[in-house]
């Protein structure tokens, strides 16, 4: 039987359709696929760790979707049936999972995390760990090309009886969740109630009824805060209320208006798995995006002044100013994709260069006193402490960033490529923007003898006033003057769809039509690129 796994590869991770549901999607990842994909990670953690599969143990959790306790079962089976030592985790966090190659209560070699974020309640997959953190996109494509063949089963010997099968129950998010409490204790370290440091603090935790409602009554109520105000708690895999998403705009208003009606001090909200977070403060006020990244900043800049904090690429001007002028770090902007991220952050430890932060403004914030691992809860940790340290000496959470700019308006649209050899096309687009941005029309015909000096910027038909940015990690980002909408864009490529995103950002109103304006006539000329949505 030919099998074909490729399109189940996002990344680092593993994504597909679980379930039907939703017309035109066709399931590609049920049982069969995930007993396949699991022995074959098993088989890639022996060649990691040089054990052999019965040697090793390896921890299984999954999110609230309704498909997870089939792919919790079948995952199961394709480690256990191979001689592994499995420990079933039930309902549990991404962060947590990588946790059990790091606590000694669990000592694993390896964990398989069953979710798919925030995607549809139809979609489910996999996010894998060994002790040194999460796998990277060619490890993926390893284990794909395994689990598509044969021969690896046979590289992991013979199958092993099902009444032989090692299973250990242990709870994993109890552990986990003593974990945060006690870093919030020590943070705090109240002189008035060790114990309960949170006592006094209105705290609102939405988890949008995914994973992370563990956080408001295993972490915050046991030390003292009250989480009355708490919403969408209860784990359900249809998600009935609200995407579970920092980035979702109905998401993010619900959390708001629920901080604002119940006069708490603090929202948090966490996404289907609990990678990712961000924050409300006691305005209502949302502390996401560059918000986020901002907030994250400050509390690593009191620790490790001067560090480089690398974040994705669509982050705004007004954020570098921030946290280069405001809190004295310095900032690396570099590429989409919490993988890529955090990295780029261990790239530079290693060559010297001190980063103690890598974060998206999708919520994924990875520390490097934490493993560099994306940890939505351990951020809220962070911010938590910081919080109840405020309120100590009568501070809110905003005074932190109170000096944080942003844009006037901010745009992302998604331009859609239509021809079948999707990338190459892309690239070509890519490249001629980045010449065509390079020399304005009028200088290039100054050059040629057609028009005498003209002042920069001072044309509305050509595109002078713009500026390519240099250094750029991905894609193009081009800086537009303020006759000229006085923001920026950024052109890229999707890391796995045939889509290009463009993000504008303007400091003056109408700023970032008329900047997609001056992109138009370029991008027009490309048929296979719809710009209809310009």
């Amino acid at each position: 039987m030919k099998r074909d796994y490729k399109k189940l590869q996002n990344g680092s991770d593993i994504r597909g359709i679980a379930l039907e549901g939703i017309a035109g999607e066709v399931p590609n990842l049920g049982a069969e696929e995930a007993e396949r994909l699991s022995a074959a990670f098993l088989l890639w953690l022996s060649e990691k760790t040089g054990k052999k599969p019965g040697e090793l143990k390896v921890a299984v959790g999954r999110d609230p979707r309704i498909s997870g306790e089939m792919l919790l079962e079948a995952v199961i089976r394709g480690l256990a049936r191979h001689g592994a030592t499995v420990i079933p985790c039930g309902l549990a966090s991404t962060p947590a999972m990588f946790m059990s190659t790091v606590f000694p209560e669990f000592a694993c070699h390896g964990a398989i995390m069953i979710t798919a974020s925030h995607l549809p309640f139809n979609r489910n997959g996999f996010k894998y760990f060994h002790r040194g953190g999460g796998l990277d996109k060619n490890d993926i494509g390893k284990i794909i090309a395994w689990a598509e063949g044969e021969a690896f089963l046979a590289a992991l010997g013979d199958p092993v009886a099902e009444q032989d099968w090692k299973r250990s129950e242990q709870g994993l998010m109890g552990v986990y969740s003593r974990f945060l409490r006690d870093k919030i204790k020590a943070g705090v370290n109240s002189c008035l109630d060790y114990e309960k440091p949170l006592k006094g603090l209105k705290i609102v935790v939405d988890a949008g009824n995914g994973g992370g409602g563990f956080y408001a009554k295993q972490v915050l109520a046991p030390l003292g805060a009250d989480i009355s105000a708490s919403q969408f708690l209860e784990p359900d895999g249809t998600f009935p209320n609200h995407a579970p998403n920092p980035e979702d705009k109905a998401a993010m208003a619900a959390i708001s208006q629920q901080v604002l009606e119940t006069q708490s001090d603090l929202g948090l909200i966490f996404d289907t798995d609990v990678d990712r977070s961000s924050a409300v403060d006691h305005q209502g006020r949302e502390i996401s995006r560059n918000g986020i990244v901002a907030m994250a900043a400050a509390l690593v800049a009191e620790t490790y002044p001067g560090t480089t904090v690398v974040t994705d690429s669509i982050t705004s001007d007004q954020l570098t100013v921030f946290l280069e002028q405001e809190l004295g770090l310095k900032h690396k902007r570099f590429k989409r994709g919490y993988k890529n991220v955090i990295n780029e952050a261990v790239r530079l430890n290693e060559e010297g260069i001190d980063s103690q932060l890598a974060i998206e403004t999708s919520g994924h914030a990875a520390l490097k006193e934490n493993h560099f691992l994306d940890d939505g809860a351990y951020l809220a940790t962070k911010i938590v402490i910081k919080a109840a340290q405020l309120a100590a000496e009568g501070k809110t959470l905003d005074s932190l960033i109170n000096r944080l700019e942003e844009p006037v308006e901010a745009i992302e649209i998604r331009l859609p490529i239509t021809c079948e050899d999707f990338g190459p096309y892309g690239d070509r687009i890519l490249q001629e923007l980045r010449q065509w941005s390079s020399m304005s029309d009028c200088a290039q015909r100054k050059a040629d003898g057609e028009i005498e000096a003209v002042e920069e910027g001072s044309c509305v038909l050509c595109h002078c006033g713009m500026s390519l940015v240099e250094p750029n990690y991905e894609g193009v980002r081009i800086n537009f003057n303020q006759s000229h909408g006085d923001g920026w864009c950024l052109l890229r490529k999707s890391l796995h769809d045939p889509i290009m995103p463009l993000n504008i950002e303007s400091n003056q109103p109408g700023g970032c039509k008329q900047i997609a304006e001056k992109l138009r006539p370029f991008l027009a000329a490309y048929e296979q690129l719809d710009i209809s949505k310009l």
